[in-house]
Parts: structure tokens; C-alpha cells; sequence
């Protein structure tokens, strides 16, 4: 079962890479600055690197850390005895809220937003950015995850199914695509799309201090951080508009990609105040 959760996962995350490139590829929302193949292979090598960190040092005890859990009988939803069904989309609604509010921290504190920024680096927002994270963030997220799966003690099938969801929802919502007005509208009242998520990686405060949901949007109207940039007609969105203000010239520079933590560049946001 555990290799079929995996392997499912798997699948899951390849086939929604391919799905919205292949998307952003014939209905792009904005035209991209840099080359396509260039970011490809940047992220590429981010993906590979974090992947192998994540197998070699936190893969095996985070998924023995779950079963444990739920062998112990830990947890808010073992508590309340939860299962079937119930227990998972109660998971996937709890897991997610944890998710809003890890996100959001992690734009409040100066020491996590050091990591997180590396994500935010990138000049421009498409599927291969939902590959951009620092490995110093994924591992300070699972120690976070960690304390998740105590609180609410999801089960094994739970926790794989939100993690597939988490990393499918990402790529959709990162991929530079956008839905008409009209359906837009209905959808992203429910979930994260792209046009949501784009305004998150905007340079300007107003709007890159806000939309920290992944999966579900209601979170951000919900605890008033909901803020959603006016959108522009294909080529007209200046170039500077997404991502950091400052060096930009290195948005695809693997050294500054890494080092990025421990730089001294400021993005000049609520995320910098050094809280």
C-alpha cells in the first residue's frame, strides 16, 4: 500500500507538470521573458537537488513519524474518532488551513522568509516555478508538517492524498495560464487558480503580502488577506511586475538561488520587518 501511495503520488506530480505545460504552452497568459528551456533546466536542477535531500533525509521518518501517529491514536481527528471518508476531506480542510498559516508566517518572520524568498526570486510565474523552493524551506516545512500530523493525526491515506493535492494545486495556480472572467469567478471563490496566485507573486506589497491559500481560497477572505492585483490585456503586464525588486539579473542563478538565505537583500515588504 505504501509503495502504491507513492507511486501514485508520483504519477500524480508528472502528469500535472506535463498537463499545464502543455496548457501554458498553447494559452499563455503572459509571454514569457525568459527562455522557456533555460527555466526548464533551472528548475529542473532545483527539483533534482531538493529531491534528493528529501529521499535521503526526511522521506523514510516523516512517513514513519504518520503511521506512528496513528498507531499512538494521536490527534484531534483520532480523538474524535474520524474515518472513511469523513476523516480524509476533513484532513485535506484542516491540513490546508495549517498550510495557509504556515505560508503566511512565512512571510511575517525574517528568518523564514530568508528561505522562502528564493522562491519568490523568479522574474516570472509559470508551472516550473511550483519546483522552485529552497531546500532550507522544505526542511523547515516538514518539521512544521511534523507538528501538524501530532495536532491533528491524519492517516497514512490522508496525508498522501494532500500532499498529491498540495503539489497538483501548485502546479495549476503557478502555471501562466488564466480562466475567463465568468468561470474565474465561480472557481476561484473554491480553489487557488492562477490569476489568484500570480497576484501573490507580485513585487508590490498590497498584493505579495496576500493569497497565501495553496489548495482552497477561502482562507485568505476568510482572515482578511485576500488581495487580487487588477489583471492586464497578453503583453501588456510590465516584466518587473512579478517577483523581487532587487537583482533581478540573477532570478536564474543557481549560486544565488541557493545563497539566497543568506543574503542581505531586503524585499522591502511586511516580510521584512524582523519579526
Amino acid at each position: 500500500m505504501e509503495l502504491d501511495l507513492d507511486g501514485g503520488r508520483l504519477l500524480v506530480f508528472v502528469g500535472g507538470l506535463l498537463l499545464f505545460a502543455a496548457i501554458e504552452t498553447r494559452f499563455p497568459a503572459r509571454p514569457w521573458q525568459e527562455s522557456r528551456m533555460k527555466r526548464a533546466f533551472f528548475h529542473g536542477m532545483v527539483a533534482a537537488l531538493n529531491t534528493v535531500i528529501i529521499r535521503l533525509f526526511i522521506y523514510v521518518p516523516f512517513l514513519l513519524w504518520v503511521v506512528y501517529i496513528e498507531e499512538q491514536g494521536w490527534g484531534i481527528s483520532r480523538w474524535l474518532g474520524l474515518d472513511g471518508w469523513l476523516e480524509i476531506i476533513l484532513s485535506l480542510l484542516v491540513l490546508d488551513l495549517f498550510d495557509y498559516i504556515w505560508h503566511r508566517i512565512n512571510h511575517r518572520f525574517s528568518f523564514l522568509w530568508r528561505f522562502h524568498k528564493a522562491h519568490h526570486a523568479d522574474n516570472e510565474v509559470d508551472v516550473t516555478t511550483a519546483l522552485r523552493f529552497h531546500p532550507g524551506e522544505l526542511i523547515l516545512s516538514s518539521l512544521s508538517k511534523a507538528i501538524w500530523v501530532v495536532i491533528w493525526g491524519p492517516t497514512p491515506i490522508a496525508w498522501f492524498l494532500f500532499e498529491g493535492l498540495i503539489s497538483l494545486c501548485a502546479q495549476f495556480h503557478h502555471s501562466n495560464t488564466d480562466l475567463p472572467d465568468a468561470i474565474e469567478k465561480r472557481v476561484s471563490r473554491l480553489i487557488v487558480t492562477p490569476r489568484f496566485h500570480a497576484s501573490h507573486h507580485r513585487v508590490d506589497p498590497q498584493y505579495g503580502d496576500a493569497n497565501y491559500s495553496t489548495i482552497f481560497s477561502f482562507w485568505d477572505p476568510l482572515f482578511r488577506s485576500y488581495s487580487l492585483a487588477p489583471t492586464a490585456p497578453y503583453g501588456q503586464l510590465p516584466p518587473e511586475v512579478i517577483g523581487l525588486a532587487e537583482a533581478r539579473d540573477r532570478s536564474l542563478s543557481f549560486a544565488a538561488w541557493l545563497t539566497e538565505p543568506f543574503s542581505q537583500r531586503n524585499r522591502g515588504s511586511s516580510s521584512q520587518k524582523g519579526l
